[in-house]
């Protein structure tokens, strides 16, 4: 039961959420997490960590950039919850906040600030 508390534990954070919505749409790099969220990096990367322990993101690193992605939910109880979770996260109007943000930093970047 360890690891499904702390499945639920990782949700029950806003910032983590937002994180969660943003990667929905796909794998992003750190700095567009921070760009689309309006937080530090120190802040990003450590609710970021909080995620990849607990299972619901996945990174990889190219280069000096870090990037995080959905994980494609190893455990049985994050890959239940991960349709739920984003069909409530897209309705969402601070994740819709969050993400205008993060196409808007995207496009600025030419698609890919990384």
């Amino acid at each position: 039961m360890q690891k499904e508390a702390k499945i639920f534990k990782a949700l029950a954070d806003e910032t983590r959420l937002r994180i969660l919505a943003l990667l929905i749409e796909g794998e992003l790099c750190v700095c567009e997490i921070m760009a689309a969220l309006e937080m530090p990096q120190s802040t990003i990367s450590r609710h970021l960590a909080y995620l990849r322990n607990s299972g619901w993101v996945q990174d990889r690193r190219q280069g000096v950039w870090m990037y995080y992605r959905l994980s494609a939910g190893d455990h049985v109880l994050i890959r239940d919850l991960r349709p739920l979770l984003a069909n409530h996260l897209i309705n969402s109007d601070e994740c819709a906040v969050a993400l205008a943000k993060l196409r808007h930093f995207q496009q600025e970047q030419g698609q890919r600030a990384c």
